[in-house]
């Protein structure tokens, strides 16, 4: 099953990880990924897609899932350093996984919430990123969508 990081959100002055399920009149209704937990938030908290994160690289950026995949490339089936330990040990891992990461830029702040978003894909989705297809469209448009994979659409 894919992971789609346009509907999986990271909510200001909430914890964890959220999927997008409906907008709703005050603002969004949403789902934590890890209790199921179905909540409305207010359009005045700050809603990012994990999609539109980037991480500040000394020749520019680098996507949220291409630092994502690395992690898993590096760490196979562990898990990632917790975001409790020691900076020291952030900045080590991180120098491995994206070793031109901007050092003035991505604080251990920063690498806290990657490790622990990474943490949280890890035990309740998949590192497949890409979009949710509906179902029975896939079966009917299989043929036509390979077509044009090829064509390099």
């Amino acid at each position: 099953m894919k992971t789609d990081l346009s509907k999986l959100l990271s909510i200001s002055g909430l914890s964890g990880l959220y999927t997008y399920l409906a907008q709703v009149k005050s603002g969004a209704l949403v789902e934590n990924i890890e209790t199921k937990k179905r909540s409305c938030v207010a359009m005045n908290n700050k809603i990012s897609a994990l999609e539109d994160i980037s991480i500040y690289t000394d020749d520019g950026e680098t996507k949220l899932s291409d630092v994502l995949l690395k992690m898993k490339e590096k760490l196979g089936d562990s898990p990632a350093p917790a975001s409790k330990s020691d900076p020291s040990v952030l900045k080590k891992f991180f120098g491995e996984v994206l070793p031109d990461y901007d050092r003035d830029r991505f604080y251990v702040s920063h690498m806290k919430k990657v490790v622990d978003w990474y943490n949280i894909i890890a035990r309740n989705a998949s590192f497949d990123f890409g979009k949710e297809e509906d179902a029975s469209e896939g079966q009917e448009d299989g043929a036509s969508r390979e077509e044009g994979a090829s064509d390099g659409k």
